[in-house]
């Protein structure tokens, strides 16, 4: 492989992004034992690196069963970290966080939701509590082995321009199933799944000694916050499911909406670079601005520029559409690679931007070297190909991207790519978590218009599946999250009164578009706000 090319991929782009699905299935059993007494959390310090970004924060670990088949076994340890409420006779319980992923470390949530402005009556009502689910940074962690060096573009397939493309990801996706197979020396990674992730959620619940709990979940944590309720009804107390994936878990159906997604967001992005062509270039209309997205692809596809090749360049751009505060470097990339600019694209990769991408300094790092995202990619991979029992029909997925190369012509061809799923080496333990309408009103599902991962779509969905369980908040927005992580002040206040109140929404509602009339942060609030957007644009 050309050593440019290779450095690229290895150093452009990491993005991680886990989400969506839609399969119907039995319901997983429950563990009755999770309502036991457990042992109580002992508070102290977090680890250094979670300590160095949020001092404020306390931590503890939460033993549960490796495998709840057999939960007098094995135990491994979920890492918990705790923001108390300051106004304790204001606090009526516990909010579980969750970022998404699968495979996102949630540890510093709480810190984050604070430096995103969250309002003071939620800090008030609650403590909060982050967490790495298990496989996840510090709980009992797994690897598939992902070294700096590897030529693996993570867990979105490269977009596949013809049959040889698609050949070549099929190779690399057994690869690295067999990889992950052969790293997985402990035998851990077979019990990641969802449904074990929502009865750790049960086992934290009582040893924080709650009755019940409340929970706020982004993107993938939708999933898994939709299996709480599912298989602990009684035990949840107000449920929080913002940038919804669907269902439970994610499979070929939700890996596809990608493309629907990237086709619904991308009209924002394209409007917001027309109205700036005498800055960059990229064309005086939205829809000349398309044209030089599919022109510049095309010409990357034959001749990339400092390693971007044109996968990486429609992931870099797919990933650029996750907020309007991306738009800018994304532009920038795009006006650096047209003018073929390879010292201008190598300083911006090593910039961090935009959206989604990364830089080792345009050279690969030694491959003994394990990647940043090598825990991240596990245990998405993991949870992913064990929550589902995947095709292993080589050929559903080249009919797949065929398919979406004229459905969703931007991106769809490389969501519906071939995974490592088609070769994982386990079979599902269990069917994946029904959503189950049986239950209290308790659902609020917040769902912008227009989101590149999770299309509205699967806001929809859960809205379904969930029944009078819930209530649909459809935002006139745009990018990925919306409760603190996004701008729309209807959003804002209808999900915060429903987590201070309790009350549901009467009805669905629908939020107008912000008129971004907030009072400006100043500098520092700012820099706060871009550092926690941009580590919540890299968490699956």
């Amino acid at each position: 492989m050309d050593r440019s090319r290779s450095a690229g991929r290895s150093s452009a782009l990491v993005v991680v992004i886990g989400l969506a699905g839609s399969l119907a299935g039995a319901p997983a059993v429950a563990d009755d034992r999770s309502n036991e007494p457990a042992m109580q959390v002992q508070w102290g310090a977090c680890p250094a690196d979670v300590a160095d970004d949020a001092p404020e924060l306390q931590c503890a670990t939460v033993p549960v069963p490796l495998d709840y088949a057999h939960s007098e076994g094995t135990r491994i340890e979920i890492m918990v970290s705790r923001l108390a409420s300051k106004n304790q006779s204001e606090r009526r319980g516990v909010l579980l966080l969750n970022p998404g992923g699968p495979g996102g470390s949630g540890l510093s949530q709480p810190a984050d939701l604070v430096s995103l402005g969250a309002p003071a009556s939620v800090l008030d009502s609650y403590d909060l509590i982050g967490m790495d689910t298990r496989g996840v940074g510090h709980s009992s962690p797994v690897s598939c082995g992902f070294t700096a060096g590897q030529d693996y573009f993570g867990n979105i397939p490269p977009y596949a321009a013809d049959d040889a493309a698609f050949a070549e990801q099929a190779r690399r996706a057994k690869a690295v199933a067999d990889q992950c197979a052969a790293n997985d020396r402990d035998g851990r990674m077979r019990h990641l799944s969802t449904a074990n992730m929502a009865r750790d959620l049960d086992r934290i619940r009582a040893a924080l000694g709650e009755e019940k709990v409340n929970y706020f979940g982004l993107s993938y944590g939708t999933a898994l916050g939709a299996a709480y309720a599912s298989m602990f009804p009684e035990r949840s107390d107000r449920v929080v499911l913002d940038s919804n994936v669907g269902d439970t878990f994610l499979d070929r159906d939700g890996m596809r909406r990608f493309g629907m997604g990237a086709e619904q967001t991308f009209p924002d992005f394209a409007k917001w670079a027309a109205a700036r062509h005498g800055g960059y270039g990229l064309g005086r209309s939205p829809e000349e601005v398309r044209s030089t997205y599919f022109a510049l692809a095309e010409r990357l596809d034959g001749t990339p520029v400092a390693g971007v090749d044109g996968p990486i360049f429609r992931l870099a751009t797919f990933a650029g559409l996750y907020k309007e505060v991306s738009y800018g470097k994304t532009a920038q990339l795009w006006q650096s690679l047209l003018n073929s600019d390879e010292a201008a694209v190598r300083r911006q990769l090593a910039e961090n931007g935009p959206a989604g991408t990364r830089s080792g300094g345009g050279t690969p790092a030694p491959r003994a070297e394990l990647a940043e995202t090598d825990n991240a990619w596990s245990v998405f991979l993991s949870v992913t190909c064990n929550d589902v029992d995947w095709s292993e029909d080589v050929e559903t997925y080249r009919r797949a991207v065929a398919e979406d190369r004229e459905k969703y012509p931007l991106y769809g061809a490389a969501s519906a790519n071939i995974l490592p799923c088609a070769y994982w080496h386990q079979e599902p333990a269990e069917p994946p978590v029904r959503i189950s309408d049986d239950g209290p009103s308790n659902v609020l599902v917040v769902q912008n218009q227009r989101d590149p991962v999770t299309p509205h779509r699967g806001g929809e969905m859960l809205r379904e599946k969930f029944g009078q369980r819930s209530r649909l908040v459809s935002v006139d927005g745009s990018g990925h999250g919306v409760y603190v992580y996004g701008d729309n002040p209807c959003a804002l206040n209808v999900t915060t009164d429903y987590l201070v109140d309790g009350e549901l929404p009467a009805r669905d509602t629908f939020c107008g578009a912000s008129p971004n009339s907030g009072p400006a942060l100043d500098h520092d609030a700012q820099q706060r706000r871009a550092e926690v957007l941009d580590r919540r644009q890299h968490t699956p």
